[in-house]
Protein backbone atom coordinates (compact mmCIF):
# COMPACT_ATOMS: atom_id res chain seq x y z
CA UNK A 1 0.00 0.00 0.00
CA UNK A 2 2.57 2.34 0.83
CA UNK A 3 5.07 1.50 -2.11
CA UNK A 4 2.28 3.53 -4.31
CA UNK A 5 3.02 6.72 -2.67
CA UNK A 6 6.97 5.95 -3.48
CA UNK A 7 6.84 8.24 -7.10
CA UNK A 8 5.27 11.11 -4.92
CA UNK A 9 7.54 11.43 -2.20
CA UNK A 10 10.58 10.87 -4.63
CA UNK A 11 8.75 13.65 -7.16
CA UNK A 12 8.83 16.08 -3.64
CA UNK A 13 11.85 15.13 -2.75
CA UNK A 14 13.62 15.58 -6.15
CA UNK A 15 10.96 19.33 -6.30
CA UNK A 16 12.11 20.71 -3.49
CA UNK A 17 15.79 20.12 -3.53
CA UNK A 18 16.13 21.49 -6.75
CA UNK A 19 14.17 24.56 -5.42
CA UNK A 20 16.45 24.86 -2.89
CA UNK A 21 19.52 24.08 -5.14
CA UNK A 22 18.41 26.88 -7.48
CA UNK A 23 18.20 29.73 -4.76
CA UNK A 24 21.68 28.29 -3.11
CA UNK A 25 23.53 28.75 -6.65
CA UNK A 26 21.58 32.23 -6.81
CA UNK A 27 22.31 33.27 -3.90
CA UNK A 28 26.39 32.41 -3.85
CA UNK A 29 27.05 33.36 -7.70
CA UNK A 30 24.24 36.00 -8.07
CA UNK A 31 25.80 39.80 -7.91
CA UNK A 32 25.49 41.85 -4.78
CA UNK A 33 26.20 45.45 -5.80
CA UNK A 34 23.82 46.94 -3.25
CA UNK A 35 23.35 51.05 -3.26
CA UNK A 36 21.44 53.90 -1.87
CA UNK A 37 19.43 54.30 -5.01
CA UNK A 38 18.60 50.50 -5.44
CA UNK A 39 17.47 50.37 -1.52
CA UNK A 40 14.70 52.61 -2.24
CA UNK A 41 10.95 51.92 -2.75
CA UNK A 42 10.01 51.92 -6.69
CA UNK A 43 7.01 53.71 -7.17
CA UNK A 44 6.28 54.03 -11.30
CA UNK A 45 9.70 55.77 -12.02
CA UNK A 46 8.28 58.06 -9.48
CA UNK A 47 9.84 59.89 -6.09
CA UNK A 48 7.39 57.81 -3.61
CA UNK A 49 5.53 60.00 -1.27
CA UNK A 50 5.61 58.74 2.76
CA UNK A 51 6.79 55.43 3.88
CA UNK A 52 6.65 52.21 2.11
CA UNK A 53 4.91 50.38 4.33
CA UNK A 54 1.87 51.19 6.05
CA UNK A 55 -0.76 50.20 8.35
CA UNK A 56 -3.03 48.16 7.11
CA UNK A 57 -7.02 47.46 8.92
CA UNK A 58 -7.47 44.17 10.61
CA UNK A 59 -10.59 43.90 8.52
CA UNK A 60 -8.52 43.20 4.90
CA UNK A 61 -6.94 40.44 6.84
CA UNK A 62 -10.68 38.81 8.12
CA UNK A 63 -11.64 38.96 5.15
CA UNK A 64 -8.47 37.34 3.17
CA UNK A 65 -8.71 34.64 6.21
CA UNK A 66 -12.25 34.11 5.71
CA UNK A 67 -11.95 33.92 1.82
CA UNK A 68 -9.27 31.42 2.09
CA UNK A 69 -10.53 29.38 4.58
CA UNK A 70 -14.19 28.84 2.79
CA UNK A 71 -11.82 28.39 -0.62
CA UNK A 72 -10.53 25.23 1.19
CA UNK A 73 -13.18 23.90 2.49
CA UNK A 74 -15.03 24.21 -1.15
CA UNK A 75 -12.19 21.92 -2.48
CA UNK A 76 -13.72 19.48 -0.28
CA UNK A 77 -16.51 19.12 -3.16
CA UNK A 78 -15.05 17.92 -6.08
CA UNK A 79 -13.41 14.69 -3.88
CA UNK A 80 -17.47 14.49 -2.95
CA UNK A 81 -18.88 14.48 -6.20
CA UNK A 82 -15.91 12.22 -8.24
CA UNK A 83 -17.21 9.46 -6.09
CA UNK A 84 -20.98 10.22 -4.99
CA UNK A 85 -22.41 7.12 -6.69
CA UNK A 86 -20.68 4.92 -4.17
CA UNK A 87 -20.89 7.07 -1.21
CA UNK A 88 -25.10 6.31 -1.47
CA UNK A 89 -27.60 8.21 1.10
CA UNK A 90 -24.93 8.48 3.56
CA UNK A 91 -22.49 10.55 1.70
CA UNK A 92 -25.18 13.23 0.57
CA UNK A 93 -26.02 13.13 4.42
CA UNK A 94 -22.55 13.76 5.49
CA UNK A 95 -22.08 16.04 2.36
CA UNK A 96 -25.37 18.09 3.89
CA UNK A 97 -24.41 18.46 7.22
CA UNK A 98 -21.00 19.55 5.91
CA UNK A 99 -22.54 22.43 4.11
CA UNK A 100 -24.79 23.29 6.83
CA UNK A 101 -21.97 23.70 8.70
CA UNK A 102 -20.54 25.97 6.37
CA UNK A 103 -23.13 28.22 5.97
CA UNK A 104 -23.57 28.66 9.61
CA UNK A 105 -19.83 29.97 9.79
CA UNK A 106 -20.60 31.80 6.58
CA UNK A 107 -23.87 33.51 8.04
CA UNK A 108 -22.37 34.01 10.96
CA UNK A 109 -19.51 35.97 9.53
CA UNK A 110 -21.47 38.10 7.50
CA UNK A 111 -23.95 38.88 10.46
CA UNK A 112 -20.98 39.87 13.01
CA UNK A 113 -19.55 42.26 9.41
CA UNK A 114 -16.44 40.46 8.76
CA UNK A 115 -17.48 40.78 5.23
CA UNK A 116 -18.62 44.69 4.63
CA UNK A 117 -15.75 46.50 3.23
CA UNK A 118 -15.53 50.25 4.10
Amino acid sequence: MLIDFIPIVVLTVLATGLAGLVVLIGHLFGPRRPSKRKGMPYESGMRPIGPGARRMPVRFYLVAVLFILFDIEVVFLLPWAVVFRQLGLFGLVEMLIFIVILLVGYVYAWKKGALEWE
